[in-house]
């Protein structure tokens, strides 16, 4: 069992910068991968950025040199940096871990990127 808890989302600018957070309830390198994925009104819940069990990251194209994710083995959290947000990026933001048996999501943070 794992639960995932979600922070950091709010109401920001375009151009500005949130961090979320995704505290895990055991450690993080029990799980084969961990990302976050984003849903938007109206439109299904699309991966944003994912760290896979080779240690590598991937993101989706639209995100790519603006979000970073990271990880905090210690504090048992992964985090998603977001510079340069657009009104686009507006949406729930998911957190999501993943074992070979089943996956898990956190409850959400919403983000609202204003114009």
């Amino acid at each position: 069992q794992a639960q995932l808890v979600e922070s950091g989302g709010g109401l920001v600018q375009a151009g500005g910068s949130l961090r979320l957070s995704c505290a895990a309830s055991r450690p993080i390198f029990s799980f084969n991968a961990m990302g976050w994925y984003r849903q938007a009104p109206g439109k299904q819940r699309e991966l944003v950025a994912t760290f896979l069990s080779d240690g590598s990251t991937n993101y989706e194209d639209s995100v790519k040199g603006r979000f970073t994710m990271s990880r905090d083995n210690g504090q048992n959290t992964v985090y998603l940096q977001m510079n340069s947000l657009k009104p686009e990026d507006t949406a729930v933001y998911f957190c999501n871990a993943q074992t070979l048996y089943r996956q898990y999501w956190g409850q959400g943070t919403q983000v609202t990127v204003s114009s």
